[in-house]
C-alpha cells in the first residue's frame, strides 16, 4: 500500500503484515479518534462523539472540504488506490495511517443512568488506552495523533499518552475538535445564546456537517442550560445533575446543517495546521529512566548530601534509586 503525491491517510486495518514496517517508515503519523457509546438526547445519535472524532480523524488526512459520498464522513481516508490529500492547495500534505477509533470510554454521572450510554471505569479506560497506545508507537508509529470527540476522554487519554511517553520514543498529540473553534467564533455564528455543551446546538451542528441523516432536530424542543458562572476565570464544575437537564441540554433550534459545514471547514482546518506543524517539528529524545545525566569531567564535585552518581545511574540508596 502507498500513498499517492496528496499525501492522506492508509487505513492500518487494510495493511498486509509483511508491508506494515515499509508502511510504518513512509508514515509521517499514525491517528487514533477516540469517542464514546453516550445518550446525547433524544435528536442525537449515541455514537456522536464517534461520528465527530472519526469525521475529524479523516479531516486530518487532508480532505478539502464536508464529504458528500454515500460512504460516510470518512472522506479523508484512502484506499490501496489513493487518498484524496489536500486538493484545497494541491501542495502535498503529510503522510498518516488511521487506526480503528477506540468507541467506549469513561461516562460523567451525568449521563450514565441514560438509556444507551455504555460506560467503563476511568481506570479500566487509562490502562486500556495505554496499552492502546503503546501498541500503535510499538508498531512503528512513534508520532501518533489523538482526535478526541468526547470530552471525559481528554483526563483518561492524557494520563495514558504520559505514562506511555516514559517508556517509548513518542511524539503524542491530543487534540479536542470542540476546542478547534473558540467560545467567542460560537457566538458569532448562533447568538448571544448558550451553544456550546453536551448535545446542544454546537455539538449537533457539529454531526450535521458530517452525517446529517442521523440528526433529528424535530425530536426536542429547546432545552436551555443552565447559567454559567458569572467569571471570566477558567475552571472545572463537575455536579451530580444539572438543572435543568435531561441527558443533555441547549438551543436545539440554533443548529443548521449550514451551520455544521461551517464548524467542520474550520475546525478541520485547524487540525490540519496544528498537524503539519506538528509533523515538521523535531522529534523527541528517547525517554530515561534516570533524571541526571551522566556525569562528565565537568560535572560539579560530590558534596555531603550523598555520593556522587555513576555512569549507570544515582547511587542505588539516593532519591530515585530502589524505585526503578
Amino acid at each position: 500500500m502507498t500513498w499517492p503525491t496528496g499525501g492522506g491517510l492508509l487505513p492500518a486495518t487494510r495493511i498486509p503484515g509483511g508491508e506494515l514496517a515499509a508502511v510504518a517508515a513512509a508514515a509521517d503519523y499514525a491517528v487514533l479518534p477516540v469517542g464514546a457509546v453516550e445518550w446525547h438526547g433524544p435528536h442525537l445519535p449515541l455514537g456522536t462523539d464517534l461520528i465527530l472524532a472519526e469525521g475529524f480523524a479523516a479531516e486530518a488526512g487532508g480532505a478539502a472540504g464536508p464529504n458528500t459520498d454515500a460512504d460516510g464522513p470518512a472522506g479523508g481516508v484512502a484506499s490501496a488506490a489513493g487518498s484524496s490529500g489536500d486538493t484545497s492547495t494541491g501542495a502535498p500534505g503529510p503522510r498518516g495511517v488511521l487506526f480503528p477509533a477506540v468507541p467506549y470510554a469513561a461516562c460523567p454521572g451525568q449521563t450514565r443512568p441514560w438509556p444507551g450510554t455504555v460506560s467503563i471505569r476511568p481506570e479500566i479506560a487509562v490502562g486500556y488506552l495505554a496499552d492502546v497506545i503503546e501498541g500503535i508507537v510499538a508498531a512503528g508509529f512513534p508520532r501518533l495523533l489523538i482526535v478526541n470527540g468526547h470530552d471525559a476522554n481528554m483526563s483518561t487519554v492524557r494520563a495514558a499518552m504520559e505514562w506511555v511517553s516514559g517508556r517509548r520514543t513518542a511524539s503524542l498529540l491530543l487534540v479536542n475538535w470542540f476546542q478547534l473553534v473558540t467560545p467567542a467564533e460560537t457566538t458569532d455564528l448562533y447568538g448571544p445564546l448558550t451553544a456550546r455543551g453536551h448535545g446542544g446546538a454546537y455539538e449537533t451542528s457539529g454531526v450535521l456537517g458530517f452525517d446529517p441523516g442521523a440528526v433529528r432536530l424535530d425530536a426536542v424542543a429547546d432545552l436551555p442550560p443552565k447559567p454559567k458562572l458569572p467569571v471570566g476565570h477558567p475552571y472545572v464544575l463537575v455536579e451530580s445533575r444539572p438543572d435543568p437537564w435531561q441527558g443533555w441540554s441547549g438551543h436545539i433550534s440554533l443548529a443548521t446543517e449550514a451551520a455544521g459545514r461551517q464548524v467542520r471547514a474550520t475546525a478541520g482546518a485547524r487540525l490540519r495546521e496544528i498537524v503539519a506543524a506538528w509533523v515538521a517539528a523535531p522529534p523527541p529524545a528517547p525517554p530515561t529512566t534516570d533524571p541526571l545525566p551522566t556525569p562528565t569531567a565537568d560535572s560539579p564535585a560530590p558534596t555531603a548530601a550523598g555520593p556522587a552518581p555513576t555512569a549507570a545511574g544515582p547511587a542505588a540508596d539516593g532519591p530515585t534509586g530502589g524505585g526503578r
